[in-house]
This record gives C-alpha cells, structure tokens and sequence, in this order.
C-alpha cells in the first residue's frame, strides 16, 4: 500500500487502558468518524489468538473507512494478516531486516528519537518516521525525549514524512507548528475522552492546519 503524507495528518494508536465498559471496535469506529486517517493497533499484553481476533475485527473496521491499518511490532502478525503495515521501535526488529520480511510494498514506519537515528530508519527503507515523546506523556514507559529544535532537526535530515507522538493535546498542539512535521500520533487525547469522535474531530481540524494544508 502507497503511503500518502496526508495518510499521518492524524494517527490514532490504540491503547485498551482507556476503554472503559466499550470495546476497541466501538472506540476505533468513533475515532474513524472523526477524522482518523491512520490506525496502529498497539497491543504488549494480549497473546496471539487474542491479539489476531482484534486485529481482524480493526483491519475490517479500517477496511471500511479505507484508512491504514497498522500493527505495532508484531511483524509475523503484520504479515499473516495483510496488514497494511507495522510500526516497530528502537528496541524491536530492526527496520532493514523488517522491510526484507514485509517487501517493498507494505508501510514501514520506525520510532526515532534523534536525527541519525531518522537517517539510519530512512535508509534501511522505512516510510514514515514517529518522533517522541515531544510532551511528559505516561502512554509509553520508555517514551524518548525530544525537544521541538530536535524535532526540526529530524525532519530536516530526511526526505519521508515524520509524525510526533507523545503527549499531545489539543492544549499544546500548536507549539508544534512549524516543525515540518506530516501529523501527529496521539493515544490518550483521543481515546481517554469521553466523546471520541468529537475529540477526533477536533484534533484533526488543528492537525490539517497546521502540519498539512500549510506546510
């Protein structure tokens, strides 16, 4: 699948802490009719029947919507399932041995936290990059610090599109204007609150404006 840079405008990556008495169908359905343009279904706890009978259920609802679907770390899953990509970190496969496994036409997105580490990601064939955490965020224990000159710089050193994850609100959003990000990468703004797809919504109306249309 051809990955768009408007595909990163607003990139939804699931977190089962926030759901509450709803499912991840529901709360995914709701951030679609939002606005999402990119889901990853980010799952450390399930086994793998558990973790495949919700991607299924995900990449159907993505299906639908016609957004990317993505699976974190999980590249033997990534590949059974046809996803449309994986994401991997800095502590997982690493992204030349990744692109070998998936080919050259499935995404390969990779988490970076400093411009050789973009660099390096670019040149092992990765298609997008997430850069983080740009804000304090509790959504990643071993969430990277990246301030907004490095986040410049990372977008500086390569030519694929990068999107922040960490933190992000619709408080701080607009600090990150100007960085050349693609988009954002958001977990809790999205599904710790109470009306998703209005949250949705709204995080993708500043998304548009200020990483996209004008950049």
């Amino acid at each position: 699948m051809k990955l768009f840079r408007q595909d990163l405008i607003l990139y939804a990556v699931t977190d089962r802490r926030w759901l509450g008495d709803r499912t991840l169908y529901h709360v995914v359905k709701e951030a679609l009719e939002g606005g999402v343009t990119m889901v990853q279904l980010r799952e450390k706890d399930l086994d793998h029947e558990a973790f495949k009978a919700e991607a299924q259920k995900i990449q159907s609802l993505c299906m639908d919507f016609d957004v990317p679907f993505i699976i974190n770390d999980n590249v033997q899953l990534a590949i059974e399932l046809h996803a449309d990509g994986v994401h991997v970190g800095q502590s997982d496969m690493e992204a030349g041995k990744v692109r070998k496994m998936i080919g050259p036409d499935k995404i390969l997105g990779v988490s970076v936290g400093t411009p050789e580490e973009a660099v390096l990601a670019q040149s092992q064939g990765a298609d997008y990059l997430g850069a983080g955490a740009v804000f304090p965020t509790g959504s990643k224990s071993d969430a990277i610090d990246v301030s907004y000159e490095t986040l410049k710089q990372i977008c500086g050193a390569v030519n694929i599109p990068v999107v922040a994850i960490g933190g992000i609100n619709l408080d701080n959003i607009v600090e990150l204007a100007g960085s050349k990000i693609a988009g954002v990468a958001v977990i809790s703004a999205i599904f710790a609150s109470e009306n998703i797809k209005e949250a949705a919504l709204n995080l993708f109306s500043f998304s548009q404006d200020l990483f996209y249309l004008n950049d």
